[in-house]
């Protein structure tokens, strides 16, 4: 589709390897910060920074040229949490002695002093956000009420050291062993109180330990209280994840009595908050995980007047959570976006519905840049298109929030990755001798599962569901099935799961051979399992 020079048809364009560190990216519409009209003009990159921008930009001799003809560059997106890529730790076994009232921290889901970036491995399954637009992660730790600290991390080449920043805030949330202490949402405020003190008073111990002071007898050092320290000294916040309402008026009475600065993360519901997020002076992290619509298309004629009711509730709902961005830009309060619980083919999609229902471009474009960088504390670097600023970049075909607009490059650290249009939608060859039902065996680590595969020809592709068992128990579930490939012979595709509140991809591919499949499916970190599939005569639903 889009073409670039011959020196860049040398390069290798999955990004892993630079053939030069000087690209010249010609004739593009150049759209620097939100708010900002765009204009035609060149960006040049030198060594991963933007070394000029501009509409007459001079060309060094032996630059990469990338003819941005008919495209549109934006600042790269920055994901403000991500669990992509992380590993939940190892569960710790109960002691025979336990004491429910008084369970050690490790046990109680507390552990402050844990770094995600231990668990964290630049896996494809990260890198693979690219296609999305986003450049920088900020990664959460797996666990409970207090897993650890996050990292701001970079989606560059994966042999880099692709860390930006440790320890960019403490990861918080109303989560816990039930049956143990803390227990319930009361308790985990309780233990957070108790912690938050016992971290000052350890800190003010130090501090007069080896003083002119007499008598003050050496601190014992307690680890899960000095990774308080940092909160304590402002230099990051508690990233609290607070979906609903009550939660943000729960973490917001925490900040008001200890003092410490507040992020609120994933949050789906701010109805009635606009007062309190404005004196609260705590960042706002909007969740891009919108409601499905399943339930407000549902013809409700003939129904009852009690199902009437529930789904004129159901459509209030709907309609509030695709608003809310744009309720909260008239109320000129601040947030940025996370992806945390989304799929990646949803992101542009929600942002575009978000649009719909009064979020303006400018403000999609500022959640997911400019502000996040200013809240990352790392704006004089990032967030914007500006000389000496970071070569992040995402490039279009067409504005960026239009329907039609596809991601064709996106540059991250100065490394160069290409998606090309066509593969990027199903790659589908006899699509009808896939569409329908298939009646599917899989071996799995829980055993041998049985269900059904449908699929659904929609013009030249397909799209699917799939019956699996709930892995937390409870009979069966359905999961939409995600890049769909079949070149006559071939069959690839993919679906999410939970597993302990882990989102899991499992793959599979295999051969077809009439109404025979052939394949396996694979889970990162957990294997490889046969899966055999067999098509049912009608391929009608």
């Amino acid at each position: 589709m889009y073409r670039t020079s011959d020196s860049y048809a040398q390069s290798d364009p999955s990004g892993q390897r630079r053939v030069t560190d000087l690209y010249a990216i010609t004739n593009a519409q150049i759209v620097t910060s939100p708010g900002s009209d765009a204009f035609t003009g060149t960006i040049l990159i030198k060594n991963g920074l933007i070394s000029a921008v501009g509409k007459n930009v001079t060309i060094p001799k032996g630059a990469q040229v990338i003819k941005g003809d008919s495209l549109f560059i934006y600042p790269g997106f920055i994901d403000m949490g991500s669990q992509s890529g992380v590993k939940k730790p190892e569960e710790v076994k109960h002691p025979e002695n336990l004491d429910p009232s008084n369970p050690p921290n490790e046990i109680a889901g507390i552990s402050p002093e844990s770094s995600v970036l231990d668990y964290w491995k630049a896996h494809e399954e990260t890198m693979e956000w690219r296609k999305s637009g986003f450049t920088m992660v900020q990664l959460l730790p797996q666990g409970q009420m207090l897993p650890g600290n996050t990292a701001l991390v970079i989606l560059g080449d994966q042999s880099s050291n692709n860390i930006i920043r440790e320890n960019t805030g403490l990861y918080a949330q109303f989560e816990t062993h039930r049956g143990l202490y803390p227990g319930t949402t009361l308790g985990i405020m309780a233990k957070f109180r108790e912690l938050y003190k016992n971290a000052e008073l350890q800190s003010t111990h130090e501090s007069q330990y080896g003083s002119d002071q007499d008598g003050i007898r050496r601190p014992e050092l307690d680890h899960s209280l000095s990774a308080f320290y940092p909160v304590i000294n402002k230099e990051s916040p508690i990233i609290f994840r607070t979906e609903q309402a009550l939660e943000i008026r729960r973490a917001i009475k925490l900040q008001e009595e200890l003092g410490f600065g507040l992020t609120l993360f994933n949050v789906k519901e701010t109805a009635d908050l606009d007062a309190i997020l404005k004196e609260s002076s705590a960042n706002l992290i909007l969740s891009l995980d919108l409601p499905e619509d399943k339930a407000f298309k549902q013809d409700m004629e003939g129904a009852t007047e009690e199902a009437k009711t529930s789904h004129k509730r159901v459509e209030e709902a709907y309609k509030k959570a695709l608003s809310q961005a744009g309720q909260l830009e008239k109320a000129d309060i601040k947030f940025a976006f996370t992806t945390y619980g989304v799929k990646k083919q949803e992101v542009l999609k929600n942002i575009q519905k978000m649009i719909e229902n009064g979020l303006s471009t400018d403000a999609a474009l500022e959640a997911l840049t400019s502000t996040p960088a200013r809240m990352l504390n790392i704006d004089k670097y990032s967030g914007s298109i500006a000389s000496g600023k970071m070569a992040n970049l995402v490039i279009s075909d067409a504005p960026i929030f239009s329907k039609d607009a596809f991601i064709h490059y996106v540059m991250a650290d100065g490394y160069l990755y290409e998606f090309d249009a066509d593969k990027s939608k199903n790659g589908v060859k006899d699509a009808d001798k896939i569409a329908g039902k298939w009646s599917y065996t899989s071996e799995t680590p829980g055993g041998e599962s049985q269900g059904e595969i449908r699929f659904e020809k929609k013009g030249e592709n397909l799209t699917g569901e799939i019956d699996v068992d709930n892995p937390n128990g409870g009979g069966t579930i359905t999961r939409e099935l995600e890049n769909i490939s079949f070149d006559g012979k071939n069959l690839s595709f993919s679906f999410s799961i939970q597993v302990q509140g882990e989102e899991l991809t499992v793959n599979t591919k295999g051969l077809v051979e009439g109404d025979k499949f052939d394949g396996s499916i694979s889970i990162r970190d957990m294997g490889t399992y046969s899966l055999k599939a067999e098509k049912r005569p009608s391929t009608t639903f």
